[in-house]
């Protein structure tokens, strides 16, 4: 979590990385997920909640379960009524080091320099959401302002679009049909 503003250096708030069992099935783990993200949130009432965006991964296994995480993560923003915003890695890459191909040591190394930090954060996923943080107070604002001017030029949004504040008094618990609803 950080602090800041476009055109300012940001400052960091906190960091840390939420782990489950392994061993345990699926749903718990998520559940655990959810359960530690609603409580950082309750918390620390952001402005905004960042997510990485799962763009590509040669382990098919290893992007599941990230883009399981990461839709767990934005359901526990959005419970909260707050915004989600998403950031591709190299985007991320690119706003930290200047480059979207930078490795994790550059990243870790931007990181530390550019929130003036004493030591690198560690874990390497630590500083990985510290750089996601940073690009999403740097380049959050703009992307914003281009959004609300392709809606307003009518070019919408597209399918990728997060649910947002704004659209979620669209979804009705009351009109859910499952299984064995009668209806």
């Amino acid at each position: 979590m950080v602090d800041g503003r476009p055109g300012a250096r940001p400052t960091a708030v906190g960091v840390g990385v939420v782990r489950s069992d392994h061993t345990l099935a699926l749903e718990l783990r998520l559940l655990e997920l959810h359960t530690a993200v609603t409580a950082l949130v309750r918390e620390h009432r952001p402005d905004v909640v960042a997510i990485e965006r799962v763009f590509q991964q040669n382990n098919k296994g290893t992007a599941t379960g990230t883009a399981q995480a990461a839709g767990v993560a934005a359901l526990a923003a959005a419970q909260a009524s707050r915004p989600v915003h998403w950031h591709t890695p190299s985007e991320v890459k690119a706003a930290i080091s200047g480059s979207g191909r930078a490795d994790k040591e550059q990243v870790t190394l931007m990181v530390t320099r550019v929130l003036g930090l004493d030591t690198p954060p560690k874990p390497a996923d630590a500083a990985d959401a510290l750089a996601l943080a940073v690009c999403h107070v740097w380049r959050g604002p703009t992307q914003d302002r281009l959004r609300v001017a392709a809606l307003a030029a009518g070019a919408g949004v597209g399918a990728a679009a997060p649910l947002s504040v704004a659209t979620r008094s669209a979804v009705r618990p009351g009109r859910w049909q499952g299984i064995g609803s009668g209806r």
